[in-house]
């Protein structure tokens, strides 16, 4: 049987995979996918309490059910920021991000 400490452990591992991600790379599209990582992992770990600790509330059920809307808004803004300035003709490199404020 699969036990809380399962699901623990594996959104631990999506969490390091996605921080890990976020902190390396120099890619817009590399570092928002790699957020949305980090926010699964919490979505499970959300899940799973609430499953194993109050299996008849549907509180930490609500709570995941925002943060996926909440994800999805991210998304979609992190996409049309990054598509407007792909149609500038900047690039996506974090680093050089920076330059487009003037």
């Amino acid at each position: 049987m699969i036990g809380l400490s399962d699901y623990l452990v594996l959104a631990a591992a999506l969490f390091c995979i996605g921080l890990y991600g976020a902190l390396t790379s120099r890619n817009a599209l590399r570092v928002l996918i790699s957020v949305e990582l980090m926010l699964n992992a919490v979505n499970l770990n959300l899940a799973a309490f609430s499953v194993y600790v109050a299996p008849r509330e549907a509180v930490g059920m609500n709570f995941v059910i925002f943060l996926m809307v909440l994800a999805a808004a991210e998304v979609g803004l992190g996409l049309a920021i990054m598509v407007a300035i792909h149609r500038k003709g900047e690039v996506s490199e974090i680093d050089r991000l920076s330059e487009l404020r003037g």
